[in-house]
């Protein structure tokens, strides 16, 4: 690597990084974005707006939803997931449009029994296909504290972050026949349920109700994108001003390729892409997207 293309990539880097930093430190209430979708006593609105906990119990699961919809942009949440026992409990984090063929990025959450580490699976829904399923285990306790966990989504590619690190990169690949994620506006979703058919050790933990109430708390509810109005989708295609679609975001710099390759390489525990098993043909945009 030459020096002129050391500094550019490093410049990218910290412009990156320094976007995400200053965009998760501005306090955003939470209904300035979102509006609950289940009653009081499975969600909490605490300090005016600016936390919520969303709560689980044998009566009910607990969500809430984004009031506009979007196409392209950076969505942003903290979380402190169930601390404990929360083996059978999905904390989702999601953004889905509402059609048939329905386009839809994943951030699931997998409980597990208290000592063992949580999964984070993501998955990505174009026109209605999914089983693109990754799964990694968190490098930190992330029931301790909030961490953030973003979306950065634009016509080349889609990045889901955690705290700022690459965690997977999911590539516009239509050149060979692959749906992208650029045409449906996708609103915002958070939930709380019992997943314990499936979640925990393939479903065979169950949930403990016990334990309950499951309580994950949320902050820094930020949302900048573009955002769809009357269902018009052509103001957000055709617009090249926004800064998620600068040529600067359209490929991961050098470092942020190094951060997903020590994820690979240290906390992956499965990739559709080599489960030869579920599928015998590997993907075709397995071999563009870097993980």
């Amino acid at each position: 690597m030459t020096l002129h293309s050391y500094m550019a990539d490093l410049v990218m880097t910290i412009v990156f990084v320094m976007f995400l930093i200053v965009e998760a430190q501005v306090p955003v209430s939470f209904t300035q974005n979102y509006l609950s979708s289940t009653d009081p006593n499975h969600i909490r609105v605490l300090n005016a707006g600016g936390s919520v906990d969303l709560v689980l119990d044998q009566y009910s699961a607990s969500g809430f939803a984004s009031k506009n919809k979007y196409l392209f942009g950076f969505i942003e949440l903290q979380i402190k997931l169930v601390p404990g026992n929360s083996a059978g409990t999905v904390t989702a984090y999601y953004m889905a449009s509402d059609t048939m063929q329905h386009d839809e990025i994943d951030f699931e959450f997998l409980g597990n029994v208290s000592g063992q580490p949580y999964s984070l699976q993501t998955n990505v829904y174009a026109s209605g296909t999914g089983d693109r399923e990754q799964r990694i285990n968190l490098w930190f306790d992330p029931t301790a504290d909030f961490h953030s966990y973003s979306l950065l989504w634009n016509k080349q590619q889609i990045i889901f972050l955690v705290d700022q690190t690459p965690i997977r990169v999911y590539m516009n690949s239509e050149d060979i026949g692959v749906p992208y994620l650029n045409q449906q506006p996708m609103g915002v979703y958070s939930s709380i349920w019992n997943g314990d058919q499936w979640a925990t050790q393939g479903g065979s933990v169950k949930l403990d109700w016990t334990m309950a109430p499951f309580v994950a708390s949320y902050q820094g509810f930020s949302i900048d994108a573009c955002q769809v109005q009357n269902a018009n989708t052509t103001p957000c295609i055709a617009n090249t001003s926004n800064w998620w679609e600068y040529v600067d975001y359209q490929m991961l710099a050098s470092r942020q390729i190094n951060d997903l390759t020590w994820v690979r390489d240290n906390w992956l525990t499965y990739n559709y892409c080599a489960d030869r098993r579920r599928f015998k043909t590997q993907a075709p945009e397995c071999a563009r997207n870097p993980l």
